[in-house]
């Protein structure tokens, strides 16, 4: 059974933390209840990622405090 949501009309946005020139572009897709779809900008015919909404807001929170910074 496939449970994925239909991606075909998500409106993409881009990350606010994406670098002006083209890379490390990270895109989100609202409108999803419970999840967000996340995808390379890079690759935008590539797959999508579906998170949990309450695990991605965890994540993001992490990232901004400085939790999972590269060692």
């Amino acid at each position: 059974m496939n449970t994925a949501p239909g991606l075909g009309t998500a409106v993409w946005r881009k990350s606010s933390h994406s670098n002006g020139e083209g890379g490390s572009c990270v895109e989100v897709a609202d409108g999803y209840p419970g999840v967000l779809p996340v995808r390379d900008s890079k690759t935008p015919d590539g797959p999508a990622l579906i998170f949990p909404a309450d695990g991605w807001t965890s994540f993001v929170t992490a990232v901004r405090s400085g939790a999972l910074s590269a060692r």
